[in-house]
């Protein structure tokens, strides 16, 4: 059987991938990227409710998750976000800044695929669609790969940008992690992150009233908070708080919701009692603060109902209790499914945190998502992926 060859093999056309690829092509290296998908950047043009949230002015180790997040700071710190944003506006595409330093494309996701496809093209990137990886093996001081449609390629460089579990009906699956150990290369426990969390069966009866009720919240699993929408659904919570504390949630453990963070609650109540001689609502004037749907369940679940005239101190606070002080203990989550990533993957321990390239494997590299850097949710995992790639592609 006769084999094609290649300088650099990247296994993956996603963000991490195809910035690697062109910066390799760029260095004059012959690059091949293979990926078994239809179409390239899938990930990045369904991010961002289509406008992908590509990075985050405030990227920093400390959005960074992993058992060593100090790993992300050489390549974070070599090409950062303001770097990436210069190629963002040199290709004249538009972009916004919401909440919290996060950017997104003022027209379309795709707008940055074709950025990086169109880099790949610029530097003699070879991009094959539709094509799987059956088998690695090592090949002298290169690798040797067995495509899943019969034919083979040999490469000096091999780079690993396959992602996680997220997301499986886009076709993500553990293949990078399996070659990584395939190289004796360890991988960290992975779990769902950046996904909705779930209740049990009798809670969730309780909240499905509450279901697409959305409020600004501060929700916290240990020492760990997050101050951001929380929306109810119709299997338990989700929102930006509740997928940012779900990196650090663990099964069997509860979480605290405030849904009124900041608020006085109780002096709040106790005003409206001292208004026209109390003769508005509990429930209206929970509603001030919270949404009325909410403040109406609150009411009926503390048993704290009728007119404010006729509740003493004690129900006031056992409302304001409820509001900023609910403490739930979710049963798990709607897994990879939903997860926008994956928590954990090939040890950093494992990489040469410059280069990220696997020490004692001369020529094998992991980036991105596949990597054990896990970042928070607003553009941080894209900056990584940006850079991460950026790192390898100056020497794979």
């Amino acid at each position: 059987m006769t084999s094609e060859a290649f300088d650099v093999v990247v296994v993956g056309a996603g963000a991490a991938g195809m910035m690697a690829a062109a910066e390799a092509g760029r260095r004059g290296r012959r690059v091949l990227v293979i990926d078994h998908a239809r179409a390239p950047g899938e990930k990045i043009r369904i991010s961002g409710g289509g406008r992908c949230n590509f990075t985050n002015t405030g990227t920093g180790v400390a959005n960074f998750l992993g058992e060593n997040p100090r790993f992300a700071a050489s390549a974070l710190g070599r090409f950062t976000a303001a770097d990436f944003v210069a190629r963002v506006d040199k290709a004249g595409i538009g972009w916004h800044e919401k909440t919290l330093g996060q950017l997104f494309c003022d027209d379309s996701a795709k707008q940055i695929v074709r950025m990086l496809t169109d880099g790949m093209r610029d530097a003699g990137v070879t991009l094959r669609l539709n094509t799987g990886v059956a088998a690695v093996a090592r090949d002298g001081d290169g690798f040797a790969l067995e495509l899943a449609d019969g034919g083979r390629v040999k490469t000096a460089s091999l780079v690993v940008a396959s992602g996680g579990k997220s997301i499986p009906k886009m076709g993500a699956t553990g293949w990078g992690y399996e070659i990584a150990r395939q190289f004796g290369l360890r991988v960290t426990e992975t779990r769902p992150a950046l996904v909705p969390l779930t209740f049990e069966a009798g809670l969730l009866e309780q909240t499905t009233p509450l279901a697409g009720v959305a409020l600004e919240a501060s929700v916290s699993a240990g020492k760990t908070r997050f101050d951001e929408a929380m929306l109810f659904t119709h299997r338990g919570l989700s929102g930006p708080a509740v997928l940012q504390i779900s990196s650090y949630w663990r099964e069997g453990e509860a979480i605290t919701v405030r849904m009124a963070p900041g608020v006085d609650v109780l002096g709040r109540l106790k005003a409206a009692k001292g208004e026209n001689g109390g003769k508005a609502q509990v429930a209206t004037a929970l509603g001030a603060v919270v949404p009325r749907r909410l403040a109406d369940w609150l009411c009926a679940r503390e048993g704290v109902q009728g007119k404010l005239a006729e509740v003493g101190d004690k129900g006031l606070a056992r409302l304001d209790g409820a509001v900023n002080g609910w403490t739930v203990k979710p049963v798990g989550s709607e897994g990879y499914r939903t997860a926008e990533v994956t928590l954990g993957g090939v040890a950093t321990e494992a990489l040469d945190q410059t280069t990220m390239a696997a020490k004692g494997v001369p020529g094998l590299y992991f980036i991105g998502e596949v990597v054990d850097i896990t970042g928070w949710l607003g553009g941080y995992n894209f900056q990584w992926a940006w850079s991460s790639g950026w790192a390898a592609g100056q020497v794979c």
